[in-house]
Order: structure tokens, then sequence, then C-alpha cells
């Protein structure tokens, strides 16, 4: 096969498998779209808890009330299909990987996204109690917490990716033990720097309190410890002598 031959059949190919995530994912929204409401209610209750009696959330624009919970069903149809997407992209890149690196990739892809959904509910189930206390909590007398249903997505969808990513580490870590790029020796060697960059992190990404602060930065500096641990039982990948075509 020539080279522009094979380049079409690689894009006819990257057609075919964004095509089938496209289309697993419109089919998961179109189920979820008459609970599109009942799943922004479920993300906001973490804020809702904490509003004072009578308290509420209030929406400043005309259309936020309609697409606001659409954004929401969107992103939870996405979470929902992204084992299948990740597959299609697996699909995708397989046949261009060494077999070494198809023993590499399959445990990280997974152990990645187990690890971003539970960042996503360690922010959920125990940092949005703590800093929504603390926010209402700190209202001046007079004041009514009344948040806007948008701004409030943004919120939420920046401290999930901030967690998320977070919870990462330990993929990172391991992945470039596996590549030689960095030695456990290292790793151990500039853990204050990691300390130091995990509270300024924390403090960048999370509201003005501590103890927000405190859940960011800690569960970062622990699963870095962690994925220096799971590093040092594994042995750095070795490259084949001779590097061939990959297509």
């Amino acid at each position: 096969m020539s080279t522009s031959e094979s380049f079409i059949a690689h894009l006819i190919e990257l057609r075919t498998r964004l095509l089938h995530s496209a289309v697993a994912l419109l089919l998961v929204f179109i189920c979820l779209f008459p609970w599109a409401s009942d799943l922004y209610a479920l993300l906001a209750q973490p804020l809702l808890a904490k509003l004072p009696k009578g308290g509420q959330m209030i929406a400043t624009d005309v259309t936020t009330p309609f697409f606001v919970p659409l954004k929401v069903a969107l992103m939870a149809a996405f979470l929902i299909s992204l084992p299948y997407i990740l597959y299609q992209v697996w699909r995708f890149v397989a046949p261009g990987l060494y077999a070494h690196e198809k023993r590499l990739v399959v445990p990280l892809i997974f152990a990645s996204t187990v690890l971003f959904f539970c960042g996503m509910a360690f922010a959920y189930f125990a940092v949005f109690p703590v800093v929504f206390g603390f926010i209402t909590a700190s209202a001046p007398i007079g004041v009514a917490v009344m948040t806007d249903i948008d701004k409030y997505l943004s919120f939420v969808l920046s401290m999930f990716m901030a967690f998320g990513i977070t919870f990462q580490v330990p993929v990172a870590v391991i992945l470039l033990v596996r590549m030689n790029f960095v030695s456990i020796e290292k790793l151990r060697e500039i853990r204050p720097y990691v300390v130091v960059g995990a509270f300024v992190l924390g403090a960048i990404f999370t509201p003005p309190d501590v103890v927000s602060q405190f859940m960011l930065a800690m569960p970062l500096w622990l699963l870095y410890e962690a994925g220096i641990v799971v590093a040092s039982w594994t042995k750095p990948v070795e490259k084949p002598a001779q590097q061939v075509s990959r297509f």
C-alpha cells in the first residue's frame, strides 16, 4: 500500500471511530434528555443542602433554565459513554502500537478513567459540602446567597476537572517511570517541591478557605506517594532494538 493510500485508509478509520463515538454519545443523551432537570437538581444538591431555609438558586438569563439542564445531561451522557468512546480510540491506535506498548496502554487507560471518576466523586461527596458550607456561612448579615444556575454549573465543572486531573497523578508517575523519563530516586528527591506545588494548586483551583485548599492538596500529595509505590513495583519498558514502520 502506498503512502497516500495508507493515509486515506487512516482517515477513513478515524472517521468511522469518531462517528461511532458520536452516535453512542447522542443515543445516551437522548435517553437522558427527559431527566435533564432531575440531573441538574442532583448536581445542585450539595449547594441546596447548605442554603438557609427558603434559599434557592436563580436564573438570570431567559434561556438559562432550558439550556443549563441540557448541558448537565450532555455531561452525564459523555461520562456514561466514555468507556465506549475510549474503546473506539483504542481500536484506532492499537494497530500502530508495539506489543509492550499495548500491555502498558490498556491498564493505564482503565486506571486513568477510574481515577477521574473517583476524583469527581471525591469533589461531589467530600469537597462540595465543605466548600458550600463555608461560602454560605461567610455571607454577611442581610445578604441572601442565591447563586445563578449557569455560574454554579461552571464552578462545578471546574472543580470536577481540577480533582479529576489531580487523581491522575499516580498514572502520570507510573508512566514517567515506565518510559525511563525519571527514576524512583528522583521522584523521592523532589517530594518537598511536590508538596509545596500541591498546596499552590490547592490555592489556585479552590475557594479561598484553608479547608478546601487542604482537601485538594492532600489527595494530590498522597496520590503522588501512591504512584511512587506502584511504580517501584514495575520495570521500565525496554525499547525494541530496531524501530520498524508501525503501519
